[in-house]
């Protein structure tokens, strides 16, 4: 078969024409009749020495989460060109900083702990993003005779951009329309999984819908989610493969193929993170037509580090349109709707790929995303045509409804009121989650929780009796109306885990584009920018070149727009550049976006400057080696040089210090000048009246002890975002805390140890021998001898803290092994496998750390 086998007659075909036309493998069926689905207080502890005075007043920042757009769907619709929505993101009043608590990314920017390793092009973790420019620093500037500064191969990329984007905004006129069907799977197999046929599943409707022209899988918890696995990946790669062998040969079987090779499947890609797996499979004839496959994993948990839950993504480029597939496992426990929703927006915001500046062109030229065209070239969830989520998501029915009652309606088949009452449902219609996706009806019962091995609820009197509900669900999000149509949205019946395979076919509208009409809309576009370069030279103003960030915090984002406005006649090529005598465009604490543009007469653009106070900016701050003064340089082409200043105040916080600071000091950190002068003249500095630890994490470790010890999932489940950001200014300003989950405090324990600007553990103190029974007393005993004696307190304090909740392991749950690998990542994670260290060391070096963190937690060797 050839790629024009299931051409459709061209892009004016309706919806409806395009299911009647043609005889091939992507020509899909009539639609139906009836339309497609639619889719204890105890003894306080004595770990402290002294108490420290609490002291009054605190703020909060809400954090805000970046909103995601596209057309709504529309069942058999005919594509139409999209609409240009011109959105004021200002009010005319002048703009006020925006703070988004814990820097959270905008989509598309890849950045945070919580990213993992990307395959085929990873993500920039640097806290300063202009690394990704293409333009300001390969080509000198040069100086034209009447004194003005010129860069022509900047000039030239610029102009290419704008005319990419001129060409996007005509697509519908050089670009034809084709269908096929695209098949997403999802099940969470609870470690189980043997010889089972998975045609029941995958196959299913093969017979009503024919053969999808794209097979995507994805699977939950295909490992046991424990602290080895989590920790190791041997087990999850095995798993891995032994599914994705499985999936070939049911969709090769010679009963699917009948031996011919253009029926036949091959494995476009597969990402996996702990438990989860997705997994692309095309049809053979349209492997030609892909490219720019990319993948990534996002992990969420304490740290972003346990990799229990989290998403697993593919992304690529399908004859001429962009698809992305997420498999994900949300948050558990059904009263955890927020843990999901928090989760949710992790991975929404913090998915990203790199694919690279020569895909970036073409895809322009496609008619794909306009952010590319303002100079940036990673690409996010949203800056895809189609957008398929799915996974275990976790959402049960809601708990107004008694169990014993959920599971009467489930077992009798009647699902109004179980529909109208699921979190999902709920959380979508109130905006909170999956905001513009879609999902089809729920016609079939819940999927969860089974007795495994049998098609039974689980009611079995040993179990813990649980609510049934839709944990597995598949949503797409589209960017233009009418190009995804759900044939069918239903589940399989294999019983070997307690979840339900879930499986959804779809009926996809993909763009192909015809080269020489696209041939004639550029020589368009290229008249009439011929026609405003030959009237006079550019001119712009800025709505303000001071900006004011105010007071900035720990771990937040402050971010501060300018409108660029082109007031002359002609077309105005603006780009940033360094100062003279340096390389990056500003300093490390902060980014500018875009990096350059392009503006038509009157048109604008806005510029996010955003201030970000990471660990190692902090460090300099506290040390007075930085302050937050800077100078960007915006440069028009064939025009003059504009300097923006920017301005803050750090709000100096416990986070980024070094505790052999932090115990000098009575007063909260907050009232404790930066200027090294004016702390020597209000404070005694003789380590002889230092504190034993550090007050902020003696009130943490407090707090947690009096709000128990008991709590289920302690250490191991996030806490609420607006609560760990209101116990952090706590803890800065001496303010009393407010009833907070103990959850919230467990997480700025580990954050406020792993972010210190020196680990309590340097990695000249782990052994790099191998440590066994014989030794192991011998590296203990030397590993104490060679700390330091503010961090040796902070370090027995610490682990008599931890003895301590071990004592209540049977019910929060917690064990030796699972406390070591928390200690191993907050104590001195930051310091081991770095860049000169071979892979071999680092992980020899760590697991090292973690032997000595599970002997001291398991003997009285302190």
């Amino acid at each position: 078969m050839n790629d024009d086998s299931w051409l459709t007659s061209g892009s004016n075909m309706t919806g409806g024409q395009r299911h009647q036309q043609g005889n091939n493998d992507w020509a899909a069926p009539p639609p139906p009749a009836g339309g497609y689905d639619q889719g204890v207080p105890g003894q306080r502890p004595p770990y402290g020495r002294q108490q420290p005075p609490a002291q009054a007043g605190t703020t909060m920042a809400n954090q805000q989460v970046a909103a995601y757009q596209y057309t709504a769907f529309q069942n058999n619709a005919m594509p139409q060109k999209q609409q240009q929505h011109h959105h004021h993101r200002h009010p005319p009043t002048p703009p006020q900083p925006t703070v988004a608590t814990g820097a959270y990314n905008t989509p598309g920017t890849p950045n945070g702990p919580n990213k993992a390793g990307s395959g085929g092009g990873g993500g920039n973790n640097s806290s300063n993003n202009n690394a990704g420019i293409i333009v300001a620093s390969r080509a000198a500037d040069e100086e034209t005779e009447d004194g003005r500064i010129r860069n022509r191969e900047a000039s030239t990329k610029i102009r290419d951009a704008w005319i990419y984007k001129q060409i996007r905004s005509r697509q519908d006129e050089f670009t034809q329309y084709k269908q096929g069907r695209v098949f997403v799977g999802t099940w969470n197999v609870n470690a189980k999984g043997k010889e089972e046929s998975l045609s029941s599943w995958l196959c299913a409707d093969w017979h009503q819908h024919g053969p999808p022209d794209i097979v995507v899988v994805g699977f939950q918890e295909m490992v046991d989610l424990n602290a080895v696995n989590v920790a190791v990946e041997n087990k999850s790669a095995t798993r891995s493969q032994f599914w994705v062998e499985k999936i070939r040969a049911t969709l090769n079987s010679r009963q699917n193929t009948l031996g011919d090779p253009m029926r036949t499947y091959t494995e476009l890609a597969t990402k996996f993170l702990v438990g989860l797996l997705v997994c692309v499979f095309v049809k053979a004839p349209h492997k030609p037509r892909v490219k720019y496959v990319h993948t990534d994993s996002v992990g969420v948990g304490v740290m972003g580090m346990m990799g229990n839950k989290g998403g697993v993504s593919i992304r690529l480029q399908f004859y001429d349109s962009t698809l992305c597939f997420i498999c994900a496992h949300l948050a558990a426990h059904r009263e955890n709707v927020a843990g999901r929703n928090a989760d949710f927006a992790n991975v929404y915001t913090k998915m990203s790929f790199e694919i690279g500046q020569e895909a970036v062109q073409e895809v322009i030229r496609l008619g794909s995303m306009s952010q590319w065209a303002m100079g940036t070239s990673s690409v996010g969830v949203p800056d895809h045509d189609l957008v398929f989520w799915f996974g275990d998501l976790n959402y049960r029915v809601d708990e107004s409804i008694p169990t014993v009652r959920v599971m009467e309606l489930s077992k009798a088949g009647m699902l109004d009121e179980l529909i109208e009452h699921d979190q999902l449902n709920i959380e979508r219609a109130a905006g909170r989650v999956f905001r513009d996706f879609e999902e089809g009806a729920l016609t079939f019962t819940p999927t969860y929780k089974y007795q495994p091995g049998t098609d039974l609820y689980e009611e079995r009197p040993d179990k813990k009796l649980r609510a049934p509900a839709w944990c597995d669900r598949i949503l797409w999000l589209a960017q233009e109306p009418g190009h995804v149509a759900q044939l069918n949205y239903t589940r399989s019946e294999l019983n070997v885990s307690d979840h339900k395979p879930v499986m959804s076919t779809f009926l996809v509208t993909i763009k192909d584009v015809i080269l020489a009409k696209r041939e004639g809309v550029y020589r368009d576009v290229m008249k009439m920018l011929d026609t405003y370069e030959n009237n006079s030279l550019p001119m712009v103003s800025l709505d303000r070149i001071k900006l004011d960030f105010g007071e900035v915090r720990y771990d937040q984002r402050v971010t501060l727009p300018i409108v660029i406005t082109n007031t002359g006649q002609v077309v105005a090529q603006f780009r940033l550049v360094p100062k003279v005598d340096e390389i990056e465009l500003c300093k490390p604490w902060m980014t500018v976006a875009p990096t350059y543009g392009m503006l038509i007469p009157g048109e604008q653009a806005e510029l996010e400057m955003t201030i970000t106070i990471d660990n190692s900016t902090a460090r300099r701050l506290n040390t007075s080696q930085e302050v937050l003064e800077d100078v960007v340089i915006l440069r028009l082409e064939n025009g003059r040089d504009y300097y923006i200043s920017a301005t803050g105040k750090y709000a100096r916080s416990c986070f980024g210090m070094a505790v052999d600071e932090l115990v000098l000091y009575t007063d909260p950190i907050r009232e404790v000048p930066l200027d090294p002068i004016l702390r020597a003249e209000k404070y005694d500095l003789n380590s002889r009246a230092a504190m034993c630890v550090p007050k902020e994490l003696w009130r943490i470790i407090d707090a947690i002890y009096e709000r128990g010890l008991d709590e289920r999932d302690l250490f191991t489940m996030i806490g609420d975002p607006d609560e760990v950001y209101q116990i952090r200014e706590c803890l800065d300003t001496g303010a009393s805390f407010e009833n907070f989950s103990v959850h919230s405090f467990a997480e700025v324990l580990t954050s406020f140890l792993s972010n210190l600007s020196s680990p309590i553990v340097p990695v000249t103190l782990i052994p790099t021998l191998d440590i066994d029974a014989q030794n192991i007393q011998m590296f203990t005993r030397k590993f104490l001898e060679d700390m330091l004696p503010v961090p040796y307190n902070v370090f027995i304090y610490i682990i008599s803290f931890f003895r301590e909740v071990l004592l209540h392991e049977q019910r929060n749950r917690l064990s030796p092994p699972k406390v070591a690998r928390i200690l191993c990542n907050c104590l001195s994670l930051s310091q081991t496998g770095g860049a000169d260290e071979s892979v071999r060391s680092a992980s020899s070096s760590r697991g090292n750390m973690q032997q000595l963190m599970l002997h001291f937690l398991q003997t009285n060797s302190i």
